[in-house]
């Protein structure tokens, strides 16, 4: 079994100044994990495998993506289960995921956004006898079947490696830039090495590497604004305020609450997935909260508040269940994915 620990400091403070409660939360977020089972499809094991063993257990970081796991995954393998002759006529790039149902796994999407994904289809099925209620979610391994050949390439899109799952997170980025500022000028204006630089971040799980170069695309908090949720003091050496920021200054044009949009993607359950535009602020200058947002988007399922019934559906974002206060600017500068995009997964109350 693997586990990304923590994420790895290199013993010097952060180049970029931010608010201090946003760096918390922020890497919050980063150094969220999920547990994942990946089984070799039985069917496919080379001859002389172990059979005994062919189950590789991992917590995986939610900023991740399949692709990257697959070097560690293979030397397990190699080293646990193939007959080492066989295993070395095995081709990695060939190697694509499903899930226990059988649902092709989209390889570019972030590991998170796969669990949570599978954690609301869940909640439209029939309910087993381990099943609770979303306000007691239990994190259980999400079971994964990894082929080891003939992938689906008219379904993946993309061949499933890591070049092509970075050609799609910086896609992804640059869709996402242009959404907050009407255009991709803070992408474009990156060096060459500051590009490589945000996805090695990814790569190696380096939250102050990955920082480093997003800090220049990703929007501020405005220290002003007090009704977003504050954090408990975990650790004051990350709470002491960069000296640059001061609490009376006004809100720069680079502020979260000065975007023309919030990049949002709704998933919900095996269904389609919605994006529109999300401004941080209602037409009558009050903040636009996540309250608001799904009972547009979802009325029927988010009825406006006070609803006297029960709850009938719930929303998950970074795994976590946000208070529908949370306020939409708030959410896209503090638990937007790496790949800039705040991804709400919309499950059904049981």
């Amino acid at each position: 079994m693997s586990a990304y620990g923590t994420t790895r400091h290199h013993g010097q403070q952060s180049t970029f100044s931010t608010p201090a409660s946003t760096t918390l939360f922020r890497r919050l977020t980063w150094e969220g994990t999920v547990p994942l089972e990946i089984r070799v499809d039985s069917k496919e094991l080379p001859a002389n495998s172990d059979r005994g063993l062919e189950c590789y257990y991992i917590q995986a970081p939610r900023v991740s993506y399949l692709p990257l796991l697959m070097p560690e995954i293979r030397r397990f393998l190699m080293d646990v289960v193939f007959d080492e002759a066989a295993g070395k006529m095995l081709k990695e790039e060939e190697w694509w995921f499903e899930s226990e149902e059988g649902t092709l796994l989209k390889w570019h999407w972030p590991i998170g956004l796969i669990y949570d994904n599978h954690t609301i289809s869940a909640s439209i099925r029939p309910p087993s006898q381990t099943s609770t209620s979303h306000h007691n979610l239990q994190v259980t391994p999400l079971k994964l079947i990894l082929h080891l050949a003939s992938p689906p390439t008219e379904k993946l899109l993309l061949s499933p490696s890591a070049e092509s799952c970075k050609q799609a997170f910086m896609g992804q980025l640059k869709e996402a830039d242009f959404i907050r500022w009407g255009n991709t000028k803070r992408m474009t204006g990156l060096r060459k090495p500051d590009q490589d630089g945000v996805w090695e971040g990814i790569k190696d799980h380096n939250f102050d590497d990955y920082w480093r170069v997003a800090s220049k695309i990703a929007p501020t908090t405005a220290p002003t604004r007090s009704s977003s949720p504050q954090p408990v003091s975990l650790n004051p050496s990350m709470h002491t305020r960069p000296p640059s920021v001061d609490p009376q200054t006004a809100p720069d044009r680079d502020g979260a609450y000065n975007v023309r949009s919030v990049p949002v993607r709704l998933y919900l359950p095996d269904g389609p997935v919605m994006q529109d535009v999300v401004p941080p602020t209602l037409e009558d200058g009050s903040a636009h909260t996540l309250a608001h947002y799904l009972s547009t988007h979802l009325p029927l399922l988010f009825p406006p508040l006070p609803y006297p019934g029960s709850e009938l559906a719930y929303a998950l974002i970074q795994g976590v269940l946000v208070p529908p206060d949370a306020e939409m600017a708030w959410l896209g500068a503090c638990m937007a994915g790496a790949d800039g995009w705040v991804s709400v997964c919309v499950g059904i109350a049981r």
